[in-house]
């Protein structure tokens, strides 16, 4: 049983340090931040590894994390924030990137594999589990630049007003998950993807 009966926990992807702040690797830091304006939580205290804020939504306790190494070592923070606080897989909703899908669309599931992303593969691997929450945001196709030089680097110009529309989006599709649950948030906010 969690140690709330009522916690979730929200975690989004990224990497540490100033030269990372606006690059597409980092949307899922910018949706936790988000989420910190809207519901006015502080989410600079430094804990599991993280940074980390614990806040309130629908009744229910809600701790923001940004786990605070590279990209690729996502995952002992989450296990240890989860193990704290005796969470089920069920509670966890983890924010991140994605360059399968074009720019700006979003996409939620309740489980499934890393699809080749390295911060959900850690969590994968730490947690020994994939039956957790995910969302998605698209941030296009590389091309032909290599995905690990793309994804490191800040949107075009054009790009930007498509991906701060998403990160609004996922924001509002995890306050829908946080109330009504992943079911609602996936009908809702994946149109035209019934069932996934």
């Amino acid at each position: 049983m969690s140690l709330y009966e009522t916690m979730k926990m929200v975690v989004g992807l990224g990497n540490p340090g100033d030269e990372y702040v606006d690059t597409r690797h980092n949307t899922g830091f910018k949706v936790i931040d988000s989420l910190a304006e809207t519901l006015r939580t502080d989410v600079r205290k430094r804990k599991f590894g993280a940074r980390f804020g614990l806040g309130e939504f629908s009744d229910k306790k809600l701790i923001l994390l940004k786990p605070w190494q590279f990209m690729n070592r996502s995952g002992q923070a989450v296990a240890t924030a989860m193990g704290f606080y005796k969470l089920a897989m069920s509670d966890l909703l983890v924010v991140t990137d994605d360059l399968s899908l074009e720019a700006g669309r979003i996409r939620i599931r309740a489980k499934g594999s890393a699809g080749g992303h390295n911060g959900l593969a850690d969590i994968v691997e730490k947690l020994g589990a994939d039956e957790f929450g995910r969302l998605r945001i698209g941030i296009g196709d590389n091309g032909r630049i290599d995905s690990a030089v793309y994804v490191l680097k800040k949107p075009r110009a054009e790009e930007r007003p498509v991906l701060v529309e998403a990160i609004e989006r996922a924001r509002d599709a995890v306050l829908c998950w946080i109330e009504h649950g992943i079911d609602k948030a996936m009908n809702e906010f994946n149109p035209g993807e019934p069932g996934e």
